[in-house]
C-alpha cells in the first residue's frame, strides 16, 4: 500500500485548517502558501473532501474553508479512505466482500487481513488533534537559553 500525493496533501490541508480554524474560514491561497502545495492541486482535492462533508466552504471576501467538526473528531483513516478510496494492502481486500475465487485456499490471505487490520486500526486511532498536539510538543521542545 502506498498513500498517493492526493492523500498526503489532503492530510496536510486538513491539518492546516485544524491549526488555523480559530481564524474562521481559511483562504485556500494561505493553505497553499504555508504547505507549499499548488493551489490548483488543492482545488482538485477540495471537492472530494466536500462531498464527504469534511469541509465547509464559503465564497466572497471573507471566503475560504474550515472543518465541519472539531479536530479530535477526524481520524487520519477517515481522511485517507476518503481521498484514497481504500487502504487495503492487496486488491482482494478492497471491497466490502472478498470475491477472490482463491480465498478459501489462499495461504497468504490471513497475512493480508492482519496487515489490513493493523493499518486501519492505527490510522483510525490517530486524530488531527493528536497530530497537532504532537507538533506543538515538538515546537515547545525547540528552545534555546
Amino acid at each position: 500500500m502506498m498513500i498517493s500525493t492526493r492523500g498526503r496533501y489532503a492530510l496536510r490541508m486538513m491539518l492546516d485548517l485544524a491549526e488555523y480554524q480559530g481564524n474562521g474560514y481559511v483562504p485556500l491561497k494561505d493553505v497553499a502558501r504555508r504547505q507549499e502545495i499548488s493551489k490548483k492541486y488543492l482545488e482538485q482535492i477540495i471537492p472530494i473532501l466536500n462531498r464527504a462533508e469534511l469541509l465547509q466552504t464559503t465564497r466572497g471576501y471573507q471566503g475560504g474553508y474550515r472543518l465541519t467538526r472539531a479536530p479530535k473528531d477526524y481520524t487520519l483513516g477517515d481522511i485517507l479512505r476518503t481521498t484514497e478510496g481504500t487502504l487495503a494492502p492487496v486488491a482482494c481486500l478492497e471491497g466490502e466482500q472478498n470475491l477472490c475465487t482463491r480465498r478459501a485456499d489462499c495461504a497468504t490471505l490471513p497475512i493480508w487481513e492482519g496487515l489490513d487490520k493493523v493499518i486501519n486500526d492505527y490510522l483510525d486511532s490517530v486524530t488531527l488533534q493528536n497530530v497537532l498536539d504532537q507538533q506543538l510538543s515538538r515546537r515547545g521542545d525547540d528552545y534555546v537559553i
